[in-house]
């Protein structure tokens, strides 16, 4: 495994095993493709498209599927068939897949759902520990916890809170470590991970961006070496601890 950096500021490139075209390119979607919870501007769309008319493209990221249409899909003007066609969107860390079609309706191709008792014992651990923490806000930017259907995510700030006070809040990652561990032996029949910049997921175990990717694989046909994942964050509990070890990865900050 060797990994090659390019550093000219304020743009950090990283990439390993990159010696041959991709046959799938997969891109986290927050911090990557737009800044956490915005839409993707008018060059990323154009790119996005050029890409999918070449090559199949996967979105993979904690939000919900709404955030993907009001992020990405409403923002491809003019998409030809073709690429809509080669677009596969990974909604809540890959435990939901869709497929776009001609019209920019979206399929479901599965969905892996919590039980009620999954969510109601999720929702109560990640809020009585979040409290004891202290990382409970008073006065939050909307809902703090969300039920995502297959996946329950606490939000520090609130769902609305502006991408300034999300970066200032946890530049080092350690409050949502110690909640993630704070949290994750009261519920260990399911996966608690570090999502977003003020974020913890909630899941079901073994189904995250991992899961996601071996999913397109064994559904495409295309080898794990043959696909490229793009993500914002190496660091532990980052992308690429959560990305299939045998898929090639492109990182930047």
């Amino acid at each position: 495994h060797r990994r090659l950096e390019l550093t000219a500021p304020p743009l950090q490139i990283t990439w390993s095993r990159m010696t041959t075209p991709p046959r799938l390119v997969a891109f986290d979607l927050d911090d990557t493709l737009a800044p956490s919870k915005t839409a993707i501007d008018a060059r990323m769309g154009t790119l996005l498209l050029e890409l999918a008319e070449r090559v199949p493209v996967c979105i993979i990221s904690g939000g919900q599927v709404q955030q993907f249409r009001a992020q990405v899909i409403e923002k491809l003007v003019d998409a030809s068939p073709t690429a809509l066609d080669a677009l596969h969107l990974m909604p809540t860390c890959g435990t939901q897949y869709y497929r776009v079609e001609a019209d920019a309706s979206l399929r479901t191709v599965y969905a892996h759902s919590l039980s009620d008792d999954e969510k109601t014992r999720a929702l109560a651990a990640v809020e009585s520990e979040a409290r004891e923490l202290g990382l409970w806000a008073t006065q939050p930017w909307g809902e703090i916890l969300e039920d995502r259907g297959s996946q329950i995510t606490f939000s520090a700030l609130g769902q609305s809170a502006p991408l300034e006070a999300k970066l200032a809040w946890d530049p080092t990652g350690e409050k949502k470590s110690a909640l993630r561990d704070a949290v994750a032996p009261r519920i260990p029949d399911l996966e608690v991970r570090s999502g977003g910049s003020t974020s913890i997921d909630i899941t079901h175990n073994g189904i995250d961006k991992a899961y996601g990717m071996t999913r397109r694989s064994e559904q495409t046909g295309i080898a794990l070496e043959d696909m490229h994942f793009v993500g914002d964050r190496l660091d532990e509990g980052g992308d690429l601890l959560r990305c299939p070890d045998d898929a090639r990865v492109l990182h930047f900050s």
